[in-house]
């Protein structure tokens, strides 16, 4: 045990003494990860064509994932679906398009790599909307799923969760930008590994000196869309326009991430970016430019404004809705933040109950981020996979207006 402490220290001292070019300081964390750049399996693009049966299936789309389409027999195919590289969590992300040159049923058989099962019902968009597909269309033998679908000429997007590729999001925060301009300025934190630009939402109404900051970040795994639509609830809520709100900007500054991970959104990957990483475990030594650009962008506000961080949302989804906390409270910006928050949305949502997990981080996320290095609360706030969209949307207004009165007070 006394060994282990020593080594925990050696190594906290000597992340505490790395200091980049930029002056972002680093964060120690007691079980390190390695976040240097690892390879990844790329898709092929194409469009797959089961010839004699009229049918098709398509990849060719940002944010779709499908690694192979073979036919099974004159009623089914074979959906294969491949991870960007492993080790990897167990939540295999699938988007395809599919179509046929005549009306006709016709089924689909998911087969992962052997380790992985089905974790996401299917979505499914034809024309403009998307809506959850009929259970009754939905076969599982021995945690192996097929899937039916009436095909005809017009494609059919069949995806594990709605697609909100880098484009989507990009058409949201700019209307939400332009609807806002008062108080929004749109910045960049910088470019990914493929160019792609980290786009960040710069909140407040007059002036930032010496203002506290809070910081909302969604889009760490690409899949997780359901954690996106509870960040956009949360925000456009505070960007209301209610006297809440006017006050909330009048005293705040919010410094906003919509989509940390824009590589790996439109590469359709499971949870990595573009360097096979996952970024939730690189706020530590910032090997991947995400992390280090967001993070150098805040570090740069902080000290232009003479400010610092109160609060840090870091907005994904599981299999449940569930906010992971840090236990360490007493002597950080907010001590009571937490427990006053809860009990606010338990009050203000009918029938809801929060599920708290929590726990100082030990791993590199972003909670861990705000506490060890900023001395801030830090959450992630989960949303579950299957929660309905009205209930992510209620969620959201109500504990974005809760924690505003809370941080008025």
């Amino acid at each position: 045990m006394k060994k282990q402490i020593t080594i925990s220290l050696i190594f906290s001292t000597f992340l505490l003494l790395l200091v980049g070019c930029s002056g972002v300081k680093k964060v120690a964390f007691e079980t390190p990860v390695n976040t240097t750049s690892k390879p990844i399996q790329n898709q092929v693009k194409k469009t797959y064509t089961i010839n004699e049966l009229g049918i098709y299936a398509s990849n060719e789309f940002d944010g779709a994932r499908l690694n192979g389409f073979e036919k099974l027999n004159d009623t089914t195919a074979i959906v294969f679906i491949s991870p960007e590289n492993g080790p990897i969590n167990n939540s295999p992300y699938y988007a395809f398009r599919a179509w046929s040159n005549t009306q006709k049923s016709f089924y689909f058989k998911f087969k992962y790599p052997k380790g992985y099962k089905h974790r996401y019902i299917p979505k499914i968009k034809k024309g403009n909307n998307w809506r959850i597909i009929d259970s009754s269309n939905v076969h599982t033998v021995d945690s192996l799923v097929t899937i039916k679908l009436d095909l005809d000429k017009e494609p059919i997007t069949i995806a594990a969760q709605e697609v909100q590729s880098s484009t989507h999001v990009k058409q949201w925060y700019t209307n939400l930008a332009n609807e806002n301009s008062q108080y929004i300025t749109l910045k960049s934190a910088g470019k990914t590994t493929m160019g792609k630009n980290l786009p960040v939402l710069d909140i407040h109404s007059g002036e930032t000196k010496n203002k506290d900051v809070i910081v909302l970040i969604t889009r760490q795994h690409p899949p997780e869309v359901t954690g996106y639509f509870a960040f956009k609830s949360f925000l456009e809520t505070i960007l209301s326009d209610s006297k809440l709100s006017q006050s909330f900007l009048d005293r705040y500054h919010i410094i906003a991430f919509p989509i940390m991970n824009p590589d790996g959104v439109d590469l359709g990957h499971w949870r990595h970016n573009a360097g096979g990483v996952d970024t939730n475990r690189d706020w530590s030594i910032y090997n991947q430019p995400e992390i280090k650009q967001a993070i150098g962008y805040i570090t740069k506000s902080l000290k232009k404004n003479k400010s610092k961080i109160v609060l840090g949302l870091d907005f994904h989804s599981t299999w449940y809705d569930v906010f992971y906390t840090n236990k360490k409270r007493e002597g950080t910006t907010l001590p009571n933040f937490v427990d006053d928050w809860f009990a606010a949305l338990e009050k203000n949502i009918p029938n809801y109950k929060v599920n708290e997990a929590a726990g100082n981080s030990t791993k590199p996320v972003s909670k861990g981020w705000f506490l060890y290095g900023h001395n801030a609360v830090g959450i992630t706030y989960e949303i579950g996979d299957k929660t309905p969209k009205k209930n992510i949307e209620q969620i959201g207004k109500a504990s974005a207006n809760e924690m505003m009165r809370i941080l008025l007070n």
